[in-house]
């Protein structure tokens, strides 16, 4: 891990983000931009081992990326992205509704995230780019599990602006972070009108666009094919450890 750098404007931020630039990672930068928070980034070299290093177990026993430490409570660390957007939102009392069902839906469509598009588009990503055998029968299950979800989402994004309903939420910026990265898995967005308006207009909000450049700004590997094989070949090495 190094030195940290400035994320907001303050000297002496509460939040100190240990992160790196991944779906996962991106959730808690664009939260905390979203949120006008200051913070601290602490970027963690996942090809290089760091999340495997005793300082950074220490806080997250499972070695993955986001861990946040409140130094504003008793230095508290949480890890897993999902909590850390609960625990940022029920410290501000932004971006989860108040109102107990509409809370209940922006909760319902984060844990749709982390326990379907984030693991199912892993998992493409894993046979489709990363593996040097392909499988294509694996390929196929995983891209066509990504489009199902993907459909759920512009059903849902038909019958409302965002996932929890009125309300911009926690459940837009986990689903955001992972679904923009469609053609990085080979999944399909074709035909899904509600879907495709929803990600532009995550796309357009300025804490989008700023928390995906944390810790640095990535080329767009589906789009540029020399990033993307350098990214796959160096992605390969933590997949088959």
């Amino acid at each position: 891990m190094t030195a940290p750098t400035a994320g907001a404007t303050q000297t002496t931020p509460e939040i100190e983000l240990f992160t790196a630039p991944t779906p996962n990672g991106w959730k808690i930068s664009v939260a905390l931009e979203e949120l006008g928070l200051p913070y601290t980034v602490r970027p963690v070299n996942i090809l290089g081992g760091d999340q495997k290093k005793p300082e950074f177990l220490a806080l997250n026993p499972n070695g993955r990326i986001p861990v946040i430490v409140d130094h504003g409570n008793d230095d508290y660390a949480v890890f897993e992205s999902g909590a850390i957007l609960i625990y940022l939102a029920e410290k501000t009392g932004k971006l989860l509704p108040a109102e107990p069902k509409a809370r209940m839906r922006a909760i319902q469509w984060l844990m749709f995230q982390m326990g379907g598009v984030g693991p199912m588009m892993g998992q493409a990503n894993v046979f489709y780019r990363y593996l040097p055998e392909k499988i294509p029968v694996a390929i196929e299950r995983y891209q066509n599990e990504c489009r199902r979800l993907f459909e759920v989402l512009d059903r849902r994004l038909g019958e409302a602006e965002w996932l929890a309903g009125d309300e911009y939420s926690i459940a837009d910026i986990a689903n955001w972070c992972w679904v923009r990265t469609y053609k990085w898995s080979g999944a399909s967005v074709d035909g899904l009108e509600h879907l495709r308006r929803w990600l532009d207009a995550m796309k357009a909000r300025p804490a989008c666009q700023k928390g995906i450049t944390v810790p640095f700004k990535l080329p767009e590997p589906a789009e540029d094919k020399k990033a993307g094989e350098a990214f796959a070949t160096a992605a390969r090495g933590i997949v088959q450890r």
